[in-house]
C-alpha cells in the first residue's frame, strides 16, 4: 500500500504544473514588433523580437549585434517616398525559460533613423522572418497601444488567429524629447508565457531515479491518452472506416498500433530535419504539407471504400457478412493519417533531450506519448466495432443499416476533404 500511494503520488506531481513556462503561440513561433516614433527629432524603430522554444533551439548561440544587423535590413522604412538607413544603436537580450527545460528568446533593438524637422509620410515595411508563423505588429507613435503590449502579453483571444501586420502608411510628426528606452533587468526575463504542465514538463526533471522514471513513462502515456481525445489524429475516420469495412477489434489495434510507429517515426524525423535541415527546411512549414498529406491519404481511403461499396451495390451483395475486411494496404494508410502530423509538445521533448543530454529518457517518454495517443484511438475503434455488432443483433433490419457502410465512407471522404481544404491555403 505504502508502494502504491508513493507511486500516485509521485504521478500526481508529475501532472501538476512545475516551475516552467511555454510559448503562449506554441514552440514554433517567431514573433515581431516594430514601433515607429520621433523623439529629439529624429525618427526610431524600436523592433522586438520573440522567438519561441523551436526556433531558439535551430538559433543557437546569439549574437545580439549581428542579428541587430539583420533586423535592420529587413526593416525598411521609407520617408517621403525615399528609403532611409536605419543603423542599430542599441540592443537588449534575454532567454526566458520556456517549455521542456528549453528557451525562448526576446531580443530588442532600437533602430536610429535620419533626422526630421518636419511631417513626413512614412512607409515601412518588415520583411524579417517573412513567411514564418507567429505574431506580426507595427504601430506608429510612441504612446500608441500596443495590441501585445510590444509582444509582452498577448492577447488570449488572438492566440488562434494572432495579428499578421508587415506593412504601414502614416505620417511622422517631429517631438523632442530622449530616444525611447530599451526593456532592462527582471521585466526583459518575464514576458507572459503561460504554464507548461503537460508533457513537455517531464523531460526536465532535476532527479531520474528508477521510480521516477517509471511514473515519467506512466505520465507520459496520459498525456498520449489525453492528446488523442483533442481535435485531430483521425478519430472520425478510424471509427467510419471500421464501420464501412468488416473491422474486427484486432484491426482496431492493429491501427493503434500503426499509429503509435508513425508518429514515433514522424517526431524523430522532424527532429533530424531541425538539428540537421535548418538552413533549408524549416519545421513550422512542413506542418501544412503533412496536413495535406494526410487529408489527399483520407481521401483516397475514402473513395476506395465508396467505390467498393458501390461495386458490391450493383452486385446487389448489401448484406453485411460478404462486406469486403480492410486490406493491409488501407490498414497502413488509414493508422499513417492517423499519426503522420507529429505533436509539437513531442518534438520539444526531443530537442530537450539533446540539450539535456537525457537522449534515451527522451525517446522513451515519445514512445510512451505515442502509446498512449494509439490506446486512446484503438479504444475508439473498439467502440465503433462492439457498435456495429449491437446493431446487428438488434434486428434493426432494413435500408438504414444496410446503408451504414456506405455512410461511413461518404464520412471519410468529407472529412478528407475538408482537411485537404483547410491546408490547401497554407501551403505556400
Amino acid at each position: 500500500m505504502k508502494r502504491a500511494a508513493l507511486v500516485i503520488a509521485l504521478l500526481a506531481a508529475l501532472a501538476a504544473p512545475v516551475a516552467a513556462s511555454a510559448h503562449p503561440l506554441g514552440n514554433f513561433t517567431v514573433n515581431r514588433f516594430s514601433r515607429i516614433e520621433s523623439a529629439g527629432h529624429r525618427a526610431y524603430v524600436l523592433y522586438v523580437l520573440d522567438m519561441a522554444e523551436i526556433p531558439t533551439y535551430q538559433a543557437g548561440a546569439i549574437d545580439a549585434r549581428s542579428y541587430a544587423k539583420r533586423l535592420a535590413a529587413g526593416a525598411q522604412l521609407r520617408l517621403d517616398g525615399r528609403r532611409v538607413t536605419l543603423v542599430p544603436v542599441a540592443t537588449a537580450l534575454a532567454h526566458p525559460k520556456g517549455a521542456g527545460g528549453l528557451h525562448t528568446t526576446r531580443l530588442e533593438v532600437l533602430l536610429w533613423g535620419p533626422k526630421i524637422d518636419r511631417p513626413a509620410r512614412l512607409a515601412y515595411t518588415d520583411k524579417n522572418y517573412a513567411g514564418r508563423i507567429g505574431w506580426q505588429e507595427i504601430v506608429v507613435g510612441g504612446q500608441t497601444r500596443s495590441e501585445s503590449d510590444d509582444l509582452r502579453a498577448y492577447p488570449k483571444n488572438l492566440l488562434q488567429s494572432p495579428l499578421d501586420v508587415s506593412s504601414v502608411t502614416g505620417e511622422l510628426h517631429p517631438a523632442g524629447g530622449p530616444p525611447p528606452k530599451l526593456t532592462t533587468g527582471k521585466a526583459l526575463q518575464a514576458p507572459d508565457r503561460i504554464a507548461d504542465a503537460g508533457f513537455s514538463s517531464l523531460i526536465g526533471r532535476e532527479h531520474l531515479s528508477a521510480l521516477v522514471i517509471l511514473a515519467s513513462l506512466a505520465a507520459a502515456f496520459f498525456w498520449g491518452m489525453a492528446h488523442a481525445l483533442s481535435p485531430g489524429h483521425g478519430k472520425t475516420i478510424v471509427a467510419a472506416y471500421l464501420v464501412g469495412r468488416r473491422g474486427t477489434p484486432w484491426h482496431a489495434a492493429a491501427l493503434g498500433a500503426i499509429v503509435t510507429a508513425t508518429h514515433t517515426i514522424g517526431v524523430f524525423a522532424l527532429g533530424l530535419v531541425t538539428l540537421a535541415l535548418s538552413q533549408f527546411i524549416v519545421p513550422d512549414q512542413l506542418y501544412p504539407w503533412l496536413n495535406l498529406a494526410s487529408g489527399v491519404l483520407v481521401v483516397a481511403i475514402g473513395a476506395t471504400v465508396f467505390r467498393s461499396r458501390l461495386r458490391h451495390r450493383r452486385t446487389h451483395d448489401d448484406h453485411d457478412h460478404h462486406h469486403e475486411a480492410p486490406s493491409r494496404g488501407s490498414l497502413i494508410a488509414v493508422g499513417i493519417s492517423g499519426g503522420l502530423l507529429p505533436c509539437p509538445s513531442a518534438l520539444v521533448v526531443l530537442l530537450a533531450a539533446i540539450s539535456l543530454h537525457r537522449v534515451a529518457f527522451g525517446m522513451l517518454l515519445i514512445v510512451a506519448f505515442s502509446a498512449g495517443l494509439a490506446l486512446s484511438i484503438t479504444g475508439i475503434g473498439l467502440v465503433a466495432v462492439f457498435a456495429k455488432q449491437i446493431f446487428k443483433r438488434a434486428s434493426f433490419e432494413g435500408r438504414l443499416v444496410r446503408l451504414l457502410p456506405a455512410a461511413s465512407a461518404l464520412v471519410i471522404l468529407a472529412a478528407g476533404l475538408a482537411m485537404t481544404a483547410r491546408a490547401l491555403p497554407k501551403v505556400s
